[in-house]
Parts: structure tokens; sequence; C-alpha cells
């Protein structure tokens, strides 16, 4: 069997495990409003193309995008971290074949290059080569840019696999995209404009004479080959440690938390939950990555003169305090499927578990607030807004998340990393995530219409801190109707395990 047959073959089998997966059907809804959410940017997007190809084609400058297109890969490079797995087939089944295991690797990394989301840039790109050759560039000009424009985003991607990686194997390695990416933006922030426009100036009269050059071909060729060549090799060292479990083990100092003993059983879960978060990878990342973003989003606002809008300000606040519930909340009670029934033992043993959930998220709430308070000294923020989605995120934005308790039933895995996957697993999960980020928001630019921001933003305070207060009353309504569903639930536990 040569590489291509078993490409075609790993591709085949990759998506007959799609299909039989139980959680198939219910996945369908996820993808659904992905596609409508994807729609609406490509849309943005096409107006973007179609924008810097204007002002190319009337300045007679075909390499004006590539002076925005250091900034368009940053952004590549984070979405990726939404949307892109790696590697993106399983790999699991194939390590006892007899097929070499490099092979396969190779297979799974040439499906990342080929996948359909990197074109998804080509809605900027397309529109952009097409005005700029209607403006009198020649065939064979517009046709090396669109090349050149998308091995940009190929080599990109490989970037992002190398990096995803290594931050899945050490938090650390987050330094490596901080200085890179660290590099090209503090010089803009800190440099005096005179010597910007010099820097200017001079990237300007090199990129027009040498971006269309075979050079700048062989350059990014050379970039890609290197890259591929390490994930390669990265991918099936730490692709082989994750299956074989290995870990480094060493003798350190457990805490006890023993200030949570007086909350009783209470406490216990609190604990539980402490040492979730501290203990297993995938929990931790995605909590070390919040904390990231938001410090990120915090200092750009707070100090920057992006996201300076009415609309953007109320998003981004509202998203600091609603992050970690989405990205943790929205699959409750899945890392417990693990254990489920030991949970059903006791009666209102869940219940309890509920309730110190809450308690854990409305706590890490502190750092978000921590983190406003940059944008609140800088003017950017009142206290009145951050105080209203704070108490959006507690009352009914939590409410909806922990309603999900009563219809989740995948077991979800807690160290899978690499080999992992990180999908809807049913319609409510994407239609109470849209809801809880857009809504909100959605409220106060209504309110703020129609009234002050003082009014808009007090009315969700009362709003939230209804919620907050009757929780014990629509917690125990979410047990009872969990407990309705307990037997249903189970099997899918056990299937998903």
């Amino acid at each position: 069997m040569n590489k291509l047959q078993l490409f075609f073959l790993l591709r085949k089998n990759t998506k007959l495990s799609e299909k039989r997966h139980p959680m198939f059907e219910a996945n369908q809804y996820g993808k659904l409003f992905g596609y409508i959410g994807v729609a609406i940017v490509a849309v943005e997007f096409i107006g973007i193309g179609t924008l810097l190809g204007w002002i190319a084609a009337k300045e007679d400058t075909p390499e004006v995008l590539f002076f925005a297109l250091p900034f368009l890969m940053i952004v590549d490079f984070f979405m990726r971290f939404m949307m892109q797995q790696t590697p993106l087939m399983l790999v699991k089944p194939y390590l006892l074949t007899p097929i070499s295991k490099y092979s396969a690797i190779e297979c799974f990394l040439t499906s990342q290059i080929l996948d359909l989301g990197n074109l998804f840039w080509m809605t900027i790109f397309l529109p952009y080569v097409f005005i700029v050759w209607c403006g009198g560039a020649t065939t064979w000009v517009a046709l090396g840019m669109l090349v050149l424009l998308h091995l940009m985003v190929v080599v990109n991607s490989q970037w992002y696999l190398l990096v995803r990686t290594l931050i899945n194997q050490s938090i650390w390695w987050w330094a490596l995209p901080a200085v890179f990416y660290g590099s090209l933006i503090l010089p803009l922030l800190l440099l005096p404009d005179h010597i910007i426009d010099k820097i200017g100036d001079f990237f300007e009269d090199h990129i027009a004479e040498y971006m269309f050059s075979w050079w700048t071909f062989l350059l990014f060729l050379l970039l890609f080959v290197i890259l591929f060549a390490i994930n390669r090799s990265l991918q099936m060292r730490f692709i082989y440690n994750e299956i074989s479990k290995k870990e480094k083990t060493k003798l350190k100092h457990v805490s006890e938390f023993q200030a949570l003993n007086r909350f009783g059983q209470i406490g216990e879960y609190l604990k539980l939950e402490i040492k979730s978060t501290m203990r297993n990878k995938a929990i931790r990342t995605r909590f070390i990555q919040g904390v990231c973003i938001i410090l990120f989003f915090s200092l750009m606002i707070a100090f920057g003169s992006v996201y300076n809008s009415t609309f953007e300000r109320n998003f981004w606040c509202l998203y600091a305090f609603i992050f970690f519930g989405t990205v943790n909340l929205i699959k409750v009670m899945c890392p417990e499927g693990n254990f489920i029934d030991m949970l059903m033992v006791h009666e209102e043993n869940i219940l309890t578990l509920l309730r110190a959930k809450y308690y854990f998220y409305c706590a890490i709430l502190i750092l978000p607030l921590l983190f406003c308070l940059i944008p609140i000294f800088a003017g950017k923020f009142s206290i009145l807004m951050v105080l209203a989605y704070l108490l959006t995120a507690t009352g009914p934005v939590y409410c909806m998340l922990f309603q999900m308790a009563v219809y989740n039933k995948t077991t979800l895995p807690l160290n899978d990393k690499i080999t992992g996957k990180n999908q809807m697993e049913n319609k409510w999960q994407a239609i109470v995530s849209m809801i809880g980020f857009f809504v909100p928001v959605i409220l106060v630019m209504l309110l703020q219409a129609i009234f002050s921001d003082e009014i808009a933003y007090l009315v969700l305070i009362v709003i939230g801190l209804g919620f907050t207060v009757t929780e014990p009353y629509w917690m125990r309504n979410i047990y009872r109707r969990m407990m309705q569903r307990r037997y249903q639930n189970l099997e899918g536990f056990h299937t998903t395990r």
C-alpha cells in the first residue's frame, strides 16, 4: 500500500468512525450553528478583501495586502485554538498496525494541510486579487499572489501545530508565541512615530521589490518543509507518550485545603473542583488559556485604540466574566461521567456537587474582576458596567449553563490532549453558548438606545442579582429534572467512556 492509498484509507476510516459515534447526530446541531457563524464572518472578510483591493488598484500597489498580512496571520493563529486539533485524525487505532507509524503521521499532517479551513482566508484573498487583476495586474502576477498568500496560511498552520503541541506538554511554551508576536507588536506601541515611519518605509520598499520574486516562494517553501519535519517528529513522540501514559512522577506536597473542611460536603466537592483544575491537563489548560486571553484583551482595551466602540467594549467585558463558564460549565457533569455511578450512591449527592461547582465558578470570577480593573483605571470600563456583567455571569448565564446538567450525557476524558476531540455533544450546548455570549449585550444596547447607560446597567444588575439570590431554587429544579433523566444519562455516560 503506497502513501496515497493509505491517506484515503485513513480519511475514510476517520469519517466512518465519526458517523458511528453515539453523539454524531447531536453534533450536527453544533455544526449548524458553527456554519452560521462562519458564514457571517465570511461576509465580513469579503468586504475587507474588496476594500483593500480597491485601495490597491487605485494606488497601483498590489502589495498592499501584504502589509496587513502579519496581523491577519496573528488572528489566524489564535483562531485555530478554537477550531483545530493536533492532529485532526485519530491515531490510536493505527499504532498497533503493521503500517509505518511515520507514514500514518504524515497522512494526518497532510490532511490538516488540505483541510478546508485553510481556504477560509480566500474570502479575503480572492476578492482582493480579482480587483487587483481588474485594475491592471497581469494574470501571472495575480495567480502568483494567490498561491503565495495561501502558502503563507499553510506555513502559519504548521507554526500553530508546533506551538500547540508544545503547549499541550508544558504551559511554559506559551513564552514562544509571546516572544515572537511581542517582538512584532511591542515596537509599534513603544517606539516614537518617526521611527515607526522609517521602519514602514523600509518594509514598503523591500516588499514592493522582493514580494513577487521566486526567492520569496522558495523561502516559504523551505520554511514549510522545516516546520513539517519538526511536527512530524514531535507528533509521533508526544502521541506515543500520551497513548502509553508516560508521566513524570515525583514526590511533592499535596495540599489538603483544610480551610474548606468547615463547609462539610460542599467543602469536599470544592476540593475536588480545585484539584481537578490543578491536576487534569484538559481542565488546567483551558483555565490557563482563559487567564491569558482575558488578560491580553484587558491590556489591549486599556492601552490600545482597538475595541473602542460601545458594542465591542460591552462584548469583551461580558466575555471576560463568562469565558470560564462557557468553556467548562457548558459540559457540566461530562467529566463526572467517568465516575457518575458513585455519585448516585447517596441522596442529593449530585445536588451538593452542582452547588459546589456554582460556588467555585463564582469564586474564580475574582480573576477577571481584577483584570477588568485595568480598563477601569484607563477609563474604558465603568464600575457599574463591570458589576452588571459580573452579576449577569453569576445569575442568568450560570443558570442557563447549569441547565446542561440535565441534557449532557457524554463522558469527557480528563487527560486526553493530543488525540482527544472537543465538539458540541448536543444542540443545547450550541444554543446556550450563543445566548450567553450575545443576548446580554443586545439587551444592554437596546436599553442604552432607549434610556441612559446607567439605567441599562442597573437593569442588568437587578436581573443578575435576582438570579444569583434565587440560586438554591433553580439549582434544585435542575437536580430534580436531572434525576428524572438519570437512567437515560447514565446509559450515555457508560456508552461514551
